[in-house]
């Protein structure tokens, strides 16, 4: 299993634009992707899940990647949030 924690920094936060490209990054692994905001969890292949969290600017998630393609997952996923989010 492999985590990482990160704020947001997009002045909207996680909105739809973004959430879309999050799950369709990371549906491209078999990994199960999880997005922990402290009070919700969500499975960042699902677009709905993740608008559902109202993660807003400012609010740090952690994202745990766990499945036979872990590291190369976890790679991605932390360039995403760095690059979009």
């Amino acid at each position: 299993m492999k985590s990482f924690t990160y704020t947001i920094q997009d002045e909207l936060g996680i909105h739809a634009r973004p959430a879309g490209m999050l799950a369709k990054e990371a549906a491209k692994f078999k990994s199960v992707v999880t997005i922990d905001n402290g009070t919700k969890k969500a499975d960042a292949k699902r677009l709905m899940a993740i608008m559902s969290m109202g993660v807003k600017k400012g609010h740090t998630v952690t994202v745990t990647v766990e499945g036979e393609d872990e590291d190369t997952a976890a790679a991605a996923m932390e360039t995403f949030f760095k690059e979009n989010l």
